[in-house]
């Protein structure tokens, strides 16, 4: 596997020129205004040969560096590893479950190793969409991933998949072949208050009732002041989901839409009715360590092999809890899969990895979400 970098800031030409030209996959994340027709058709005159795959984000990744504003472009060569892109587009939340059935169906392969996903990050449903494409992949082929984001803005967010950036674009690689070699991890550091309440009425992902009471008024309750700028305040209070009360399921959701009229709060992925909801709030160094946890996790799963290509996704309300600060997740992770590792990635409205105490691929919010790859 070779792995080059490209980094171009707003208002500045790129940080070097592209030499890489049998590159066969390009990562591309940047600022919703950063991904014009021209400037990707620009990156593809630099790898022509290469299969083009990215999304608008909350902040890029790039090495050890947290960046607003900008486009980050990793080019990858794999010795032996085959690719292929499958793609979908939805017009609503309600197409999720059958975008994933259909992604899914259209990677299959016997020699199918893993399935990268890049989603629409306001349209989607994460967690039907996750169940589409587990029902379809064989047992032991996972699904990593995240839902592009849109800064705290929450208006639009692109996905693009071999051609322009577009919204409403679900995009899956398969990769396929035994040389290749993929670990993942993901990992929160949040801590719960208040008290259990259970989802009493909720439709998917749009949650109305909590305890038999309105949940955007009792949610508003305890965020005082900051129920003022929902739903952006929202990221730095989510809700934990449990089957029980007191149970620390890892299972967190982020609001991405509140309306008023109707007294109800839309999530990333579903608030299934009977399951207890209980808010949380940032610890500063429980988040730095949950990076550094998952890039752990992702690292024992290569199995002895050094991480060449890490994809870091990390959820946009650990950016704005962590602020000055939001470098030290990056470089906890960097700490840990070692320098040889070329780290790329984004800050997301939503994180898709493999709940790691059952393994089921899950919808996450306010994690760091991370996959290694190696094919040493």
């Amino acid at each position: 596997m070779k792995v080059e970098q490209l980094h171009r800031l707003a208002g500045s030409d790129w940080n070097r020129a592209p030499a890489m030209k049998d590159a066969r996959l390009v990562l591309i994340f940047g600022a919703s205004e950063q991904l014009s027709p021209a400037r990707i058709e620009e990156i593809r005159s630099f790898y022509p040969a290469a299969l083009l795959l990215g999304c608008s984000t909350a902040g890029e990744i790039v090495a050890t560096r947290v960046c607003d504003d900008s486009l980050a472009v990793t080019a990858v060569t794999f010795g032996k590893t085959r690719l292929r892109l499958a793609q979908y587009t939805i017009a609503s939340a309600d197409d999720s479950r059958w975008a994933g059935e259909m992604l899914a169906s259209d990677l299959l392969g016997s020699d199918l190793k893993h399935v990268f996903l890049l989603s629409d990050g306001l349209k989607v449903n994460g967690t039907e969409l996750a169940k589409g494409l587990k029902s379809i992949l064989p047992a032991g082929i996972e699904v990593t991933g995240g839902l592009s984001g849109d800064g705290a803005r929450f208006r639009h967010t692109l996905v693009i998949a071999d051609g322009p950036a577009e919204a409403g674009r679900i995009a899956a690689l398969g990769l396929y072949g035994d040389a290749l070699k993929v670990g993942f991890g993901s990992l929160g550091g949040w801590d719960p208050f208040g008290p259990d309440r259970l989802i009493t009425k909720a439709r998917g992902n749009v949650l109305y009732e909590l305890d038999g009471q309105s949940a955007l008024a009792l949610y508003k309750k305890y965020l005082g002041d900051h129920a003022a700028g929902l739903p952006a305040a929202g990221l730095l209070f989510p809700l934990a989901l449990s089957a029980t009360p007191n149970e620390n399921s890892g299972l967190v959701r982020t609001i991405l839409a509140v309306d008023e009229k109707r007294q109800s709060m839309t999530f990333a992925g579903d608030m299934p009715e009977g399951m207890y909801a209980r808010l949380m709030k940032a610890n500063f160094d429980r988040l730095v360590d949950g990076a550094a946890g998952a890039a752990a996790i992702s690292k024992v799963r290569l199995a002895g092999s050094l991480p060449e290509l890490a994809i870091l996704i990390s959820c946009v309300g650990r950016k704005q809890v962590l602020r000055q600060r939001i470098g030290e997740e990056v470089e906890a992770v960097r700490d840990i899969l070692g320098p040889q590792a070329v780290l790329t990635g984004f800050y997301s409205y939503g994180e898709i990895s493999p709940y790691v105490p059952t393994d089921r691929c899950e919808l996450h919010n306010q994690t760091m979400t991370i996959t290694t790859f190696s094919e040493g």
